[in-house]
Formats: C-alpha cells, sequence, structure tokens
C-alpha cells in the first residue's frame, strides 16, 4: 500500500490517535518524524492554520501549510479550503505560549514534500492509484493523490459515457481509483478514469437482449435519445419529446451489436433519477496497465488508450 495516502484516510485509525493522546506522544512521532492527521479549526488573518491535536492545538504556519506557498507557485486557497477538513503534518516541536500552555509547531509542506519526492516522483504512465476527491468542477474532478496534493480528471476522461458534469459520477469525499495517463517536464501527473471501468464487451455482457433495465438519460439529439447503462456503456432509444437529460429511464434492450458497438433500445418510461452517485465499480484491479482497448476485436472501429 503507497505509504502516502489521500487526506482524511489516516484521521480516525488507531496509531493516529494514539499519537495525540498527550504530550509525550506527540514528543515521540516529532521524534520519528511520524505522519499525522488532525481537523483544521481556524486559518487566521496570516492564514496560519490552527489545527485541533485532541491534547492542545496545533499550529502550521502559512509557509509550512502547502508545497508552493512559500515559492508563490500556489495560491493561499490550498489553506483557507481545508479549515473543518483534516490535514496531514509532522510534529516539528512541542513547545508553549506565553502563559505557558503547551502547543505544537507542525508541518504539512513537509509531508507533502516527502510523498511527492518518494511517491508521486516514482509514478509512470499506466500506473494505477487511489484517490479521493477534492472539489468538483464543470470542466473536471480535482482529487488528492497523497498528502493533499491535487491532481485534475477532466469531464472526457471519467467515463467512456458522456456526462453533463463531474458530480454525475463523482461526489466530494469520495474515494476513487485513477490511472496516470502522462507526467509532465514539471512534473505534474494527469489521470483518467474511463479505463478503469471496462471495456464495451465487459459491459455489454452484462446485460442481454429481451430485458428491461434501468439507466440514466445521458442525451437528447433529434435522432435519438442516448441511455446510459453503466458509466462505461450507452445505448440509443428513438426520441421522444419531454425527455430530460439527468432523468433516469427505464429501457427494453431491443438488441447488442458488438460489430457495430451499438445497444439498441426502446425508452418505456423516465423517473427521477438517484441523487448522489454510486462508488465507481472497477473491472482493472491491477497497479499498472500498457493498454486499453475498449471496442470489441469484432468491430472495425478501434478505440483504444496507449499509456507511455
Amino acid at each position: 500500500m503507497n505509504r502516502y495516502q489521500p487526506e482524511g484516510r489516516l484521521l480516525d485509525t488507531p496509531e493516529n490517535l494514539r499519537h495525540m493522546k498527550d504530550i509525550r506522544s506527540l514528543e515521540q512521532a516529532a521524534e520519528n518524524g511520524t505522519i499525522l492527521e488532525a481537523r483544521a479549526i481556524l486559518c487566521d488573518s496570516q492564514h496560519n492554520m490552527v489545527v485541533d491535536l485532541g491534547c492542545m492545538k496545533g499550529i502550521i504556519r502559512r509557509e509550512e501549510g502547502a508545497r508552493g506557498i512559500a515559492e508563490g507557485t500556489v495560491r493561499d486557497i490550498a489553506l483557507i479550503s481545508r479549515v473543518g477538513k483534516p490535514v496531514s503534518f509532522v510534529v516539528r516541536e512541542v513547545t508553549a505560549d506565553r502563559t505557558g500552555r503547551p502547543y505544537a509547531l507542525l508541518s504539512r509542506r513537509a509531508v507533502q514534500d516527502r510523498c511527492a519526492a518518494e511517491q508521486l516522483a516514482a509514478l509512470r504512465p499506466g500506473d494505477v492509484i487511489s484517490a479521493r476527491v477534492t472539489h468538483l468542477e464543470p470542466f473536471g474532478a480535482f482529487v488528492d493523490i497523497g498528502a493533499g496534493l491535487p491532481s485534475m480528471i477532466s469531464i472526457d476522461a471519467i467515463s467512456v459515457s458522456r456526462i453533463c458534469h463531474p458530480r454525475d459520477r463523482f461526489s466530494v469525499d469520495m474515494d476513487i481509483m485513477a490511472v496516470v495517463r502522462s507526467v509532465d517536464g514539471d512534473g505534474r501527473i494527469v489521470l483518467s478514469h474511463r479505463e478503469l471501468l471496462g471495456t464495451w464487451a465487459q459491459n455489454a455482457a452484462r446485460f442481454r437482449p429481451g430485458e428491461t433495465v434501468a439507466g440514466t438519460v445521458r442525451s437528447v439529439e433529434s435522432y435519438g435519445i442516448f441511455v446510459e447503462l453503466a458509466p462505461n456503456l450507452a445505448g440509443l432509444a428513438e426520441y421522444r419529446e419531454g425527455v430530460a437529460v439527468g432523468s433516469g429511464a427505464s429501457v427494453f434492450i431491443k438488441s447488442i451489436i458488438p460489430e457495430r458497438m451499438k445497444v439498441k433500445l426502446v425508452l418505456v418510461d423516465t423517473f427521477r433519477a438517484a441523487p448522489q452517485p454510486s462508488v465507481p465499480e472497477y473491472f482493472f484491479r491491477g497497479e499498472h496497465m500498457d493498454r486499453f482497448v475498449y471496442s470489441p476485436p469484432s468491430c472495425g472501429r478501434i478505440i483504444e488508450t496507449v499509456f507511455g
């Protein structure tokens, strides 16, 4: 398992809680360079973070709050947005204020520097990693790939079935898997997700002609209505007025045609779709893929991703 996990995964673990039960435990964590997590409860006017350690408060000074803050390559929103959320850190020292009350000086940047050097620097295209969704924008999903370090999955790389917004597939704080699409010269990691959700044949094998199943309307065109049966599989039904994108749909499967990569449907009814997306189901469970071929062998059209 990767040593550096997305923030929030250590928070309630017995080991993490044990290290914050008293001053001596925190001092021991400082001596060993142990990575801990606690919740940020305040960001002051100078953008120093205050962290609730249970036995005392912790302070993460602005320049120690995130990798790139001191250099000006990362904006302070990276600090402000952590209030109320878990942050990773190492304890620099346990000291006392003017009244003698103990507090701990912490560094989140130190953990991020270690994560970047020891874990992210080793990533190559095709590597499969875990991530946690941090926020969603119309153009993509931002994710934490270790110790709060960010990456993004663009909307067109989330699934083969087209969606209007990443919230159609993900929710904030959802734990997902992703595959490294590329690593640029500056170490920026570009991710994809669709390759982990299975090929056309793998998804189509879950359905049979003659079945009536539930799906989601993803697109309404003059020539028909595209209904998603699974994140990497959609079928086409005849056009009908009054059908809204995003609504649920019950559909009768007329035929499944691998040679044309088509699923023909008959729209039976529409209904309100579930408000929250479910955690994705992954067909690929390995740690690395060199190539992903979505299209079935019998189809003349090849849809593939080659990593590296």
